[in-house]
């Protein structure tokens, strides 16, 4: 498996012929310096997190573009139905589909989740981590945007995930320390990602206190460079 980091929270997945995008923020993304129209090239799924604008990001425009499917909770699937998505597969916490050649769940995560549009806010669901599982493949949690909570316990227990795509950046998110918390207690990942920082200047702008707080555990920490596959 290849895993690219576009910066923020957004990321590209390529395995067994599959371009899995997550949480696709390019368009306004301060900390996007890739090539869009390679990111997108081949995609072949969108999975989002949940409804916020700096993580359903470009979805419709790439779905439009690709024909790629849209898997995310169903209020937010219905939402995108709306303005034009029509390669959706709706699902909500807790659930597992079939994605053709891989599995996606939909697990907890602690945050907020909608949109305010000419002034005027709507929820779209919950939100979500994501856990991503193919044969022959490590399985991928993405956590999305939470905090920490005891109940990623559970989530290690059922998934067992080996790779870790980890919000640190703080205010919005989990902090560094908080973060490393939940990778040493919860999980038995072989490598863990950060995510959500360096983007907005209101967010930590580098991962140097979680790969600081990490220090002693047994997890490898792959800083990512932006636009880069890394193999795992």
């Amino acid at each position: 498996m290849k895993i690219t980091w576009f910066g923020h929270a957004a990321f590209r997945l390529d395995f067994g012929g599959k371009a899995v995008l997550i949480d696709p923020f390019f368009t306004g993304n301060p900390a996007f310096t890739s090539d869009r129209a390679a990111a997108v090239n081949g995609a072949t799924h969108i999975l989002i997190t949940h409804g916020h604008g700096d993580h359903i990001g470009d979805t419709v425009a790439i779905a439009k573009e690709t024909g790629a499917k849209v898997v995310t909770n169903y209020d937010l699937c219905m939402y995108l139905a709306s303005q034009g998505v029509q390669n959706f597969d709706p699902m909500n916490t807790g659930g597992t589909i079939d994605a053709g050649g891989f599995q996606v769940s939909l697990v907890r995560a602690d945050h907020s989740a909608g949109l305010v549009e000419a002034g005027v806010g709507f929820p779209l669901g919950f939100p979500n981590g994501i856990i991503v599982r193919a044969e022959g493949e490590p399985t991928v949690y993405h956590m999305g945007d939470t905090d920490i909570f005891g109940d990623m316990a559970l989530i290690n227990e059922i998934y067992a995930p080996k790779i870790g795509l980890v919000p640190i950046g703080d205010r919005f998110t989990m902090g560094a320390a908080s973060a490393a918390l939940a990778c040493k207690r919860f999980f038995q990942f072989q490598t863990v990602i950060p995510c959500h920082y360096g983007s907005f200047g209101i967010v930590d702008p580098t991962a140097d206190k979680f790969v600081a707080a990490m220090q002693g555990s047994a997890t490898k920490v792959l800083v990512p460079e932006k636009g880069v596959a890394m193999e795992v």
